[in-house]
């Protein structure tokens, strides 16, 4: 049986492969003329399985299982690490959003004029945070970004924002983080679980074509966001799970939100090199700054806009988008090698907020456990302690220090300069499994 997924996925590999090199003559003019009709198609036969569960306006589902699967995705995740990185030796990525782009320094700013009923959390008027601002690729392998660049992501860390923190590892950040497609690559964490041992056993493909177990309508969804993109600072960023808002007149509010570039014109696709997209953004940034609204959208309907099912894109007609604050990033040169290392040890986790901005759902329930845990494990194979950031970081090399040649991509392949990480035994490099397991333990990673 596993022939049947390896073939399936080097013949999609190989068809994605053609499609993103031909996407260049042809895919604006598609996307204009058929991205929407195709859209509002797939999400009303996705609502087909959409049920009434008798829910609130924010109001949370969880079922059972849910616990067993996120430890299973978790532990699926940190055996990945372990495998593509401690036991070859090579500096550890992200086991997801996997490759760097670039991380640039940011401001965001609350609109000073901001209606009442919207003044929640950190979002008061005219109020402004520094950030940092990590763009990457899907992953799970840092590879030449035409192999690899359907679906981008944003990662936005804010610093100096006061009050009581969900996540008690950092204490002043606050995160927020998206994909350039609306509705994620999974419904919910029991179809993740799934694409996650896919991945694992290298045939992600076939989590979505298996005729036993399909996910067609989330592939299409998928695929009319996925295309090779010019640049990351020309996308639309969506956080694809709803957030808790505060309260109004007594009841819960929730939230997805977004972030919209301003945007007169859109590049074009430039010369397919191996960090085309970084090359990009080097040359955007090195000559003008970029401007995103930060827009958030109301749920307004517990079955039409639900909070468990992440493949349901919140209908604009029912809810439209309200900007309520804009995120700055300046003119500035990112391609320093200590950044570019910054960027690596980083962790974004949607619970580093504060309780009024919660986040909700299944996944994002997962996330807390998922994204802390892969994290440590990361930054342990690195030998490299969580660090909370301040935005005071100084990344320019000293004169003594020769600076990058402009348009590099970051050192992805190095061997870790760990010699002591905790994922080893005193017999030499650990089995996948004792790693994940002594790491675990290490950093207080108790699944069970």
């Amino acid at each position: 049986m596993s022939l049947i997924p390896r073939m399936v996925e080097a013949g999609a590999t190989f068809f994605i492969g053609i499609a993103r090199r031909l996407d260049p003559l042809y895919r604006d003019a598609f996307d204009q003329r058929f991205r929407q009709p195709i859209e509002r198609m797939t999400q009303r036969l996705i609502r087909r399985r959409l049920k009434d569960e008798g829910l609130a306006i924010g109001e949370e589902l969880v079922k059972p299982g849910e616990a067993r699967i996120t430890q299973d995705i978790t532990e699926t995740m940190n055996r990945f690490l372990v495998k593509e990185y401690r036991q070859t030796g090579k500096t550890a990525e992200r086991a997801g959003n996997t490759k760097t782009y670039g991380l640039v320094r940011a401001t965001l700013t609350v609109k000073p004029n901001l209606p009442k009923r919207l003044q929640v959390g950190l979002f008061k008027p005219g109020r402004s945070y520094p950030a940092y601002v990590r763009f990457g690729g899907p992953g799970p392998r840092v590879v030449p970004d035409i192999q690899d660049n359907g679906i981008l992501s944003i990662g936005i860390k804010l610093m100096g924002v006061p009050g009581r923190k969900l996540l008690d590892d950092e204490q002043h950040t606050v995160d927020f983080s998206g994909i350039s497609s609306p509705s994620f690559t999974t419904p919910n964490v029991q179809e993740n679980v799934k694409l996650q041992h896919q991945i694992a056993r290298g045939t992600p493909s076939w989590y979505f074509l298996n005729p036993l177990d399909s996910h067609y309508l989330d592939m299409i969804m998928q695929g009319l966001y996925a295309r090779t993109h010019a640049n990351p600072l020309e996308l639309a960023y969506y956080s694809c799970v709803p957030y808790r808002y505060g309260r109004e007149n007594g009841h819960e509010r929730a939230i997805k939100y977004a972030l919209i570039p301003r945007l007169s014109k859109r590049s074009e696709v430039g010369p397919l090199t191996d960090n085309y997209l970084r090359e990009a953004m080097i040359a955007t940034l090195a000559k003008t700054a970029v401007t995103f609204d930060f827009a958030i959208q109301f749920q307004k309907d517990p079955v039409a806009m639900p909070i468990e099912d992440a493949s349901v894109v919140w209908p604009e007609s029912l809810s439209p988008f309200i900007t309520i604050a804009t995120l700055d990033i300046p003119k500035q040169r990112f391609d320093y090698p200590a950044q570019d290392a910054f960027a690596r040890n980083l962790t974004i986790n949607p619970w580093h907020t504060l309780p009024v901005h919660r986040p909700l759902g299944n996944q994002n329930r997962a996330r807390k456990t998922v994204y802390l845990s892969t994290s440590r494990m990361r930054q342990a194979i690195n030998d490299e302690p969580h660090l909370e950031p301040t935005g005071d970081e100084q990344f320019a090399p000293t004169a003594t220090t020769p600076a990058p040649t402009p348009a590099t991509a970051p050192d992805t392949t190095s061997a870790s300069t760990s010699a002591t990480a905790p994922v080893t035994t005193a017999a030499g490099p650990a089995t996948a499994d004792e790693a994940v397991s002594e790491a675990m333990n290490a950093t207080g990673q108790h699944l069970h």
